[in-house]
């Protein structure tokens, strides 16, 4: 039978939840049990599919198709498990279903109230994770704070599962702040606060994970416990790390937070091997160079909106190639207005150009992929980033100046990217696909070189698509197809000819790759980047 633990946060958001989750997470599955790992999200919308990047962080795709928060991202990145739509819990997918319930009969007739059909849906949800998986460990995040209204519901079905299952059973980790004030005194009320919310909701907390600045002293740590009724053993620190999240699992090894959690759950016979987080961060500690990638986007770019991009690239650059990675964010829209866009560029080793978000930036991103074909600077194109390389080829090599999407200008003349209907000989909906899918690489491509074969899963997320009668067209322009959906032939990917090293994918496979196991493409990419620099 599987074992859960919930993982709730107190005081204010942002403090990590997701990181701790997943770095729990990693301990538990070095300590040789199958972990699995799920996220409560208390909006009510159904998905994160139409939620905006800018404002609540990237949409992490699943293999089956599923559009979640970017703490999935984290999950499987610090985990070695492969996340599907069960994984991922909304206010709105649990009353769609109970709403569904209602309509069909299915409550005999009985007022549909929160407790118990809202909450009983949740604990199912719950519970058939661990059923399905037939893990070891469920991890839930419940997200948002303490306090919050809507994550009552969660919080009150995580009381119950507690109740019904049994404290050996279930374990319950909490996340506070611990601030620091003026002169660097930590305070403790807050977590006091939060600890009693949770009380008050019927939880009693078995671990306190504290997020502070500075590591508790062991005096802290003996008040914290006594007034939040824990273990002073079982009071911990989450402390801001140095250089990266991939830390915080070594962190909370040093400090016995696994020993903790596998004696509480019974399974103290376990040793937990971190053999893995060493090796990163010794290859991170001892850098042989150092590669800047130029990642373009908006003004309002920040970490969360292209998450698993920025991590893909620390993981090629630190396991692939034992390089520094510095990430410079070009801003699009600065480009836009620029008369010179030279310095925007210099000391640049690549220039990466992700999948963007609407109209805005758009003739900067253009620039910037026109820059990077002109002057032979490594090129990496996801998306949006991969259609630009046809617009700009169009525009710039072929005279088409109001080439462009569909998406962007619905009367272009010459529309070289744009709905499967739009396009003579696709029959497709223009639905968004979403998953897993088989693409076809040209043999003689880079794509080919850089995985070693000519048939490869990647995970997609996209609508808009080239249009294929413009084919003939890019090939004199030396931009050629060099990928193929096995599955509607659509065009997965694009190579400068006579370039050093361009490339455009409209696949996502920053959702695959993996700090131990860092994505091909990524690998390649940084490589190529580092080669130019030292030919320079």
């Amino acid at each position: 039978m599987s074992k859960y633990i919930f993982v709730t946060g107190g005081v204010c958001s942002s403090l990590g939840k997701g990181v701790a989750a997943a770095s729990i997470g990693s301990l538990l599955e070095g300590s040789g049990l199958k972990v699995a790992m799920m996220k409560c999200d208390p909006y009510i919308n159904v998905d994160a599919g139409n939620m905006n990047p800018y404002q609540h962080g990237e949409v992490y795709v699943t293999a089956d198709g599923a559009e979640t928060d970017l703490n999935l991202g984290n999950y499987a990145r610090f985990v070695n498990i492969e996340l599907s739509s069960l994984n991922s819990l909304t206010t709105g997918k649990i009353y769609e279903e109970v709403i569904k319930n209602e309509r069909s009969g299915r409550y005999n007739g009985r007022a549909v109230q929160v407790i118990p059909h809202i909450t009983d849906e949740i604990k199912r949800r719950i519970l058939t994770v661990g059923t399905k998986s037939e893990a070891d460990v469920v991890i839930i995040e419940i997200g948002g704070t303490v306090g919050d209204i809507e994550s009552i519901p969660f919080l009150e079905a995580a009381r119950q599962l507690i109740r019904e299952q049994g404290r050996g059973n279930t374990l319950s980790v909490h996340l506070t702040l611990v601030p620091a004030i003026t002169g660097g005194e930590l305070k403790t009320k807050p977590t006091q606060h939060s600890v009693k919310k949770m009380q008050e909701l019927g939880i009693q907390p078995d671990i306190l994970l504290c997020r502070t600045e500075v590591p508790l002293e062991d005096d802290m740590r003996k008040k914290i416990a006594s007034f939040c009724n824990v273990e002073k053993e079982s009071v911990f620190t989450s402390i801001d790390v140095d250089k990266t999240i991939y830390e915080l699992p070594l962190a909370f090894h040093r400090q016995g937070l696994d020993k903790v959690i596998l004696t509480k759950l019974g399974r103290k016979d376990c040793h937990t091997d971190v053999s893995t987080w060493l090796n990163f961060i010794e290859k991170l500690n001892r850098p042989k160079g150092r590669v800047r990638i130029g990642l373009l986007g908006r003004k309002t770019i920040f970490d969360d909106c292209y998450k698993s991009v920025r991590e893909s690239l620390f993981h090629a650059a630190v396991t692939a190639h034992g390089l520094e990675l510095i990430i410079c964010k070009i801003d699009a829209e600065e480009i836009e207005s620029a008369s010179d866009i030279n310095p925007f560029f210099k000391d640049i080793d690549g220039i990466i150009v992700p999948d963007n978000y609407g109209q805005r930036g758009f003739l900067g991103l253009l620039q910037a992929v026109r820059y990077a074909r002109e002057n032979n600077v490594p090129f990496l194109g996801i998306g949006l980033g991969m259609q630009l390389m046809a617009i700009e080829t169009a525009r710039n090599l072929l005279g088409h100046e109001d080439a462009d999407s569909t998406e962007f200008m619905q009367n272009s003349t010459y529309p070289v990217i744009s709905l499967p209907e739009e396009q003579t000989g696709l029959t497709a909906s223009g639905l968004m696909r979403l998953g897993n899918g088989v693409m076809k690489l040209s043999e003689d491509s880079k794509l080919a070189h850089i995985y070693g074969k000519t048939r490869i899963t990647e995970r997609q997320r996209g609508k808009y698509t080239f249009d294929r009668t413009y084919t003939a067209d890019m090939e004199a322009g030396d931009l050629t197809i060099s990928s193929y959906s096995e599955t509607d032939g659509r065009a997965e990917a694009f190579e400068w000819k006579n370039h050093p090293w361009g490339i455009g994918v409209q696949f996502h496979p920053e959702f695959i790759s993996r700090p131990a196991n860092p994505h091909p493409v990524f690998a390649a990419f940084i490589g190529a980047a580092f080669d130019m620099q030292k030919k320079e």
